[in-house]
């Protein structure tokens, strides 16, 4: 036989489906009578690992800007936190009436975001977020400096 790159394969016979074989009659069936036709049958499956239900899905988180203009502020934005909401507050507010009532503010949403688990942080000057318990704020943690900088303390004396 010559070898070739492009020879032929042989192909085979396609194969016939074989008929299904017939049962024999049983000794007591009469001839010409119906014969039983099979039944499915429900066949249990085995036991597997219990699958704890799913709860429905969880409702969206959302992203809140909310000023604190007065001191019943506070509650709206526990409530918006206990929903799962991420709360962005505005202090200047209330900082333009009394600076005292947005540190006492800022102590009372610190302890409460500590009860629930949940992580609060400054965003610069006039502003604090609070986020749910599944929820972290993400701090670069900035190395120490090596040499102690000049204040305007230290070079005022």
């Amino acid at each position: 036989m010559k070898f070739s790159l492009f020879h032929k394969k042989q192909q085979k016979e396609p194969e016939t489906p074989m008929p299904p074989q017939e049962k024999p009659l049983e000794e007591n069936t009469p001839v010409g009578a119906p014969q039983p036709v099979p039944t499915l049958q429900t066949v249990e499956a085995a036991p597997e690992e219990s699958v704890p239900e799913q709860k429905e899905p969880q409702e969206k988180t959302y992203l809140k800007a909310m000023p604190l203009k007065t001191m019943a502020d506070i509650e709206n934005v526990k409530k918006e936190v206990l929903n799962g909401n991420i709360i962005i507050l505005r202090v200047t507010p209330l900082a333009s009436k009394s600076i005292d009532e947005v540190k006492t503010a800022v102590n009372q949403l610190t302890e409460f975001t500590e009860r629930i688990g949940g992580d609060i942080a400054r965003l610069g000057e006039e502003r604090v977020v609070i986020c749910p318990k599944n929820i972290r704020i993400w701090r670069e943690k900035s190395p120490a400096p090596a040499q102690n900088l000049p204040t305007a303390a230290s070079t005022a004396a």
